[in-house]
């Protein structure tokens, strides 16, 4: 199986939409998929990732189905934290990210949110929600997360190409889930721009999947139609 992992277009959070640059990067991004063929199409409930997932939609004549767990709403309570009266991702707060990079939580691994400087928060739940329900995702698609070993069991073999519509604060807590990197590590080192496509192999070895990252975030879809290539509009490439 071939995953695409597709982040919203340029967006405006309220009303939740894109923006005219954001459809223009939606159709973009469409072509790309078009010509790669996607099988499956889902998306977050919310209306900022479908209006991005449906040109692809169109174009390829199918349906997207609504994946409720991915939309960003969810994460965002559970996920961001308030800082001199601000609400914000943690990845994006200095204070967090000077402490994913304390050895103190970094060797407690999957358990981070356990460290005395973060158990006060709520961190584990969300990531919990996140984790269960990305797993269940995939064991619907035919690969059950083995957590101990970072692989899958191949229940069904799979030779589509499936993609997922979504967000960057609830898809860094995804990709971290799928690629079993414990989430402070991924948000420090890893982004995602508007409408980046990563993709990535399930490699079957044995009875197992091995989840390969082919590319990460690329938005060469958007060189490709000559729009602005200001990196989530504040780096200009």
């Amino acid at each position: 199986m071939l995953f695409f992992y597709v982040r919203h277009g340029d967006p405006i959070y309220d009303p939740n939409q894109l923006t005219p640059l954001g459809k223009r990067q939606a159709e973009a991004v469409a072509k790309r998929l078009a010509a790669h063929g996607i099988d499956e199409i889902y998306a977050s409930t919310s209306n900022r990732a479908i209006e991005t997932a449906q040109p692809t939609c169109e174009i390829l004549k199918k349906q997207m189905t609504l994946l409720d767990f991915a939309n960003e709403d969810h994460a965002w309570r559970e996920l961001a934290v308030v800082d001199n009266g601000r609400r914000g991702w943690m990845f994006h707060n200095p204070r967090f990210i000077s402490l994913f990079a304390e050895k103190s939580v970094r060797d407690l691994g999957d358990d981070w949110y356990d460290h005395p400087e973060l158990k006060q928060y709520d961190f584990k739940k969300g990531i919990d929600r996140i984790y269960e329900e990305s797993d269940k995702f995939f064991a619907s698609l035919g690969y059950e997360h083995d957590r101990h070993t970072g692989r899958y069991k191949v229940v069904a073999h799979n030779d589509k190409r499936v993609a997922l519509f979504a967000h960057q604060g609830f898809g860094l807590a995804f990709l971290s889930c799928l690629l079993d990197i414990p989430y402070p590590f991924f948000t420090t080192h890893f982004d995602m721009c508007h409408t980046g496509v990563t993709v990535i192999e399930f490699k079957e070895r044995d009875g197992y999947a091995y989840p390969l990252v082919l590319t990460l975030s690329s938005d060469s879809h958007i060189y490709k139609d000559g729009l602005p290539t200001n990196y989530n509009n504040h780096i200009r490439f």
